[in-house]
């Protein structure tokens, strides 16, 4: 009798042990990131909790069980009272520990951030923060700290040359510092490709002046095929001491960025950057300039036209001219080109 009950001991305690290991097995083996995972990316800000994560986690349905994913968070010691920040991709089945040894090692997914053509600072920063954990103010507290951008060579009117659109890879867990630092690595990279220091030496103007120079030829010429021409225009006007009266200047100078004919109070708005009134470059650049227009003004055609009008007809294209009598000619072209138009649409 005694020897049943000593086997009946052992058999319930070789259950339970067995029930114990399996269910530990389950607990960090068993997939608990779901099959049909809907959305695979999760965003870890800076100073999350645990708390933070796993409740992220839980309500972007991106684990089953959270007591489970406690338990073995414990058990591989990934609970931190701040947790690693991040943005990671989850694979679906995955179990609790493959989910958490890829939390703890910190295997970010990338982001492609891309920076275009805005106007302002503003339009940068409000870009780049679609893409990182630096919002908006942060970037443009930043690059108004005129102490810290000194310290790269930068002003507030010059600074917007820093940024040459174009793609870029980055964690999105990067901080305005990060950004402004890897843009500081990007902009010298450019500069030092292509011959294009040499290139800005020869034309008589450093990178910041090629830069403005090139955001207003973006601005001012929609068709790539008449960048250089038009680059080599306002090289021309900078030579003889001639104002440029470039039309983009006097929309930045007002903000007036929507509008579409320059009118008398644009040109008369005194502003530094209102080449209508100021002789030579602004200050610095009317906005972002595009590669295509930065090696336009490198690569500038060698010409002796000092003047351009709209072609008629042909939108997005221009006549040029050496002399203001032919300029006042191809304009009156054009104006009783645009007379005919309006009389056409009023029939």
């Amino acid at each position: 009798m005694r020897k049943k009950i000593l086997w009946g001991i052992l058999v319930i305690g070789l259950m339970s042990s067995s029930l114990f290991v399996y269910n530990k097995y389950t607990t960090i083996l068993s997939p608990n990131v779901p099959k049909n995972i809907e959305n695979s990316i999760v965003l870890i800000p800076t100073n999350s909790s645990f708390y933070d994560v796993t409740k992220t986690l839980y309500k972007n349905n991106q684990i089953i069980d959270t007591v489970s994913f406690r338990e073995v968070s414990e058990m591989m010691n990934y609970k931190k009272s701040i947790m690693r920040k991040g943005r990671y991709k989850i694979t679906p089945s995955w179990s609790n520990r493959s989910l958490i040894s890829h939390l703890r090692a910190g295997k970010q997914e990338p982001v492609n951030l891309v920076l275009n053509h805005g106007w302002l600072l503003e339009d940068v920063a409000a870009k780049a923060s679609q893409f990182i954990e630096a919002d908006s103010t942060d970037l443009i507290t930043l690059f108004l700290n005129e102490n810290y951008i000194r310290e790269f060579g930068y002003t507030h009117e010059t600074l917007m040359s820093l940024f040459i659109p174009n793609t870029y890879e980055f964690y999105w867990s990067a901080d305005e510092k990060v950004f402004f630092e890897r843009m500081v690595k990007e902009h010298n990279r450019f500069w030092n490709s292509n011959d294009r220091l040499s290139k800005a030496e020869k034309i008589g103007l450093t990178p910041p002046e090629v830069y403005t120079l090139a955001s207003i030829v973006e601005r001012e010429i929609s068709n790539n095929d008449e960048k250089k021409r038009v680059a080599g225009l306002y090289l021309n006007r900078i030579r003889i001491g001639m104002k440029l009266d470039a039309d983009p200047t006097a929309k930045f100078a007002t903000r007036d960025f929507k509008a579409t004919r320059i009118l008398y109070k644009h040109t008369r708005f005194d502003s530094p950057y209102n080449t209508y009134l100021h002789r030579g470059l602004p200050p610095g650049p009317i906005s972002m300039a595009s590669i295509r227009s930065i090696d336009a003004v490198l690569d500038s055609e060698k010409h002796n036209f000092y003047y351009m009008c709209v072609k008629p007809d042909t939108p997005g294209y221009h006549v040029f001219a050496e002399t203001l009598s032919e300029h006042n000619r191809n304009a009156r072209r054009y104006h009783n080109w645009l007379d005919r138009i309006e009389k056409k649409t009023k029939q």
